[in-house]
């Protein structure tokens, strides 16, 4: 069976992962609630404007390759899960590394566990180099480390969900002097910064959201 995933699938199964870790008591997901996780703008790379039935197609072929299912509990409304944790046996963190690499693409060591946290904590870096790890010896892996491109101090790791990941040639930059790196480094940690900000603001959102639903009941 083929179970490379396309860019709709990866979105879906990411977003599925993602609901589960950090809004649980909204999972699994309806139709609806899943076609706007997909199309969120915060923690998203890149932003999707996705339709309801692009949403049917992927969780269908998802379905089919064995990575989501229909929940058995789901009422009137068909709420839909993966299925990663129960097929693969993969903990918490593991399954929050799988969904960061697939809803943002290749990112480095310090990247996933910055934003990572917010589905499942992780101590330090070595943490996650050993859930990398994990995943990289897995058969067939799940993941693979990608050399690290010109112009970048950490070698970035990709989910293999898509099969061999593709990997942007990134411009061919002059040796880099000192003062160019250290500029390297400030913006990379700015960024970092801006990230964390965005994903602080997105979850402060939905709290609201929560709050304001919560209220509706008793008024």
């Amino acid at each position: 069976m083929d179970t490379t995933l396309d860019d709709i699938e990866v979105r879906v199964l990411g977003c599925l992962i993602e609901k589960e870790l950090t809004t649980p008591e909204y999972y699994p997901l309806s139709l609806n609630s899943l076609t706007n996780a997909c199309n969120q703008k915060s923690n998203r790379d890149p932003v999707m404007a996705l339709q309801e039935t692009d949403v049917v197609k992927a969780l269908d072929s998802l379905r089919f390759k064995r990575f989501a299912r229909v929940a058995g509990d789901s009422g009137r409304v068909a709420k839909y899960r993966h299925s990663l944790a129960e097929s693969l046996r993969l903990d918490p963190s593991a399954l929050a590394v799988i969904a960061e690499l697939l809803l943002r693409g290749p990112q480095t060591v310090g990247e996933l566990r910055t934003r990572g946290e917010r589905m499942a904590p992780f101590e330090d870096l070595a943490s996650v180099e050993m859930v990398l790890q994990e995943l990289m010896d897995l058969n067939p892996p799940l993941v693979a480390k990608l050399a690290r491109q010109p112009g970048r101090k950490e070698a970035r790791y990709a989910h293999f969900f898509s099969g061999m990941p593709v990997v942007a040639e990134e411009d061919s930059l002059a040796p880099a002097e000192p003062a160019r790196l250290k500029v390297m480094a400030e913006e990379e940690r700015f960024a970092r910064l801006e990230e964390e900000v965005r994903s602080l603001r997105s979850e402060v959102d939905e709290l609201r959201s929560v709050v304001q639903e919560f209220r509706a009941q008793f008024e």
